[in-house]
């Protein structure tokens, strides 16, 4: 008796699909125009449930009651399926990665992290910018951390990030390109490929990735891309080139530009080219930056357990490791304000 209860779907046999076509044609076009699904695919499993297996009559799944004068549950099932595959979102379709180029997989630098000097030479420096540089370099030579907000575990942010500290990863989307990396913390890009603008000033908060927007191009008519270009705003301060200090102008109007291609003829090669404006130059500052296709272990990074430094005010001081004191960065450094250490006794 159970057995009898059990509901099951009614096929559909090809002239129930002749008859359907109009329908097929109307749910598409519905579709289109309201741009959202006609039927939720709860109820379209809910429509499609059978009447009891003996109350289905040889000829029944035709969908046609005798004489044809109405269309029976089958037929409206198969019309609610039709309406649904037609509502298909636009994220379901099938996207042809192969017009991307291979930038898939794992890349580090070749050579030093820190070589914006080496590699671009020295900023072009406003006089008011070489006299912050000077001072970084003089804090350093006193054992100072000078400028490298990373000491303690901010964020590299751009472009100092896109040093490659470890290797990245890059993850293609049509609508958001990922780059993934670990150095201090496990940190990414999200740079948005979907053609949309910059949000307006002080609508979104400042990030020291940034905010990238890109755009693929097809520099020889092929059919496929071969370059991204990026264009990254509304950086967070503080930030440096790299662990030597190089300063920015601090006024968060920094703009960064870059341009990422594979080597022509070289797939294993990455090229990103990091053009930076900013407040504290005298024109834009270029680094030819390269990397190559790498296979190492995954590392991540969690700098908070690792680190000693501590910054109290404007001063910067060491954690000793051995007995847990706090300790001076440099000769002569007066000890933090401990104000709220010397309470009066009640």
């Amino acid at each position: 008796m159970l057995k009898k209860e059990v509901s099951s779907i009614v096929p559909m046999p090809t002239s129930t699909q002749r008859a359907l076509r109009p329908l097929t044609e109307i749910a598409k076009s519905l579709s289109e125009i309201l741009k959202v699904p006609m039927f939720d695919n709860m109820l379209v499993k809910l429509m499609c449930v059978s009447r009891r297996r003996e109350d289905i009559r040889p000829g029944a799944s035709l969908g046609l009651i005798e004489g044809g004068a109405m269309l029976d549950r089958s037929l409206i099932c198969a019309a609610l399926l039709a309406s649904a595959v037609f509502a298909t979102p636009a994220a379901a379709q099938v996207v042809d990665f192969g017009k991307y180029p291979a930038f898939k997989g794992q890349w580090f630098r070749t050579g030093p992290p820190n070589n914006w000097r080496q590699v671009a030479g020295l900023p072009p420096y406003t006089p008011e910018a070489e006299k912050k540089w000077e001072a970084i370099q003089n804090d350093l030579k006193t054992g100072g951390p000078g400028n490298w907000p990373s000491t303690y575990c901010i964020p590299t942010g751009m472009p100092a990030m896109m040093n490659l500290y470890n290797p990245m990863e890059i993850i293609i989307t049509p609508e958001i390109t990922y780059i993934l990396m670990s150095h201090n913390s496990d940190n990414f890009r999200r740079i948005y490929t979907d053609g949309r603008n910059f949000p307006a000033e002080g609508t979104v908060d400042p990030t020291f990735a940034g905010y990238s927007i890109g755009k693929w191009i097809d520099e020889d008519g092929d059919g496929k891309y071969d370059v991204l270009e990026v264009e990254t705003r509304n950086l967070r301060e503080p930030r440096a080139y790299d662990v030597t200090g190089l300063p920015f102008a601090g006024d968060g109007k920094t703009v960064i530009k870059e341009r990422f291609c594979l080597e022509k003829g070289d797939p294993n090669v990455l090229w990103d080219d990091i053009t930076v404006m900013d407040s504290a130059l005298t024109r834009p500052y270029l680094k030819h930056q390269k990397t190559i296709r790498t296979n190492q272990p995954w590392t991540s990074e969690t700098c908070a357990a690792d680190n000693n430094w501590v910054k109290i005010g404007e001063e910067n001081y060491f954690v000793n490791t051995a007995d847990g004191r706090l300790m001076p960065s440099k000769k002569g450094q007066q000890p933090p304000d401990l104000f709220y250490f010397n309470l009066p006794q009640k």
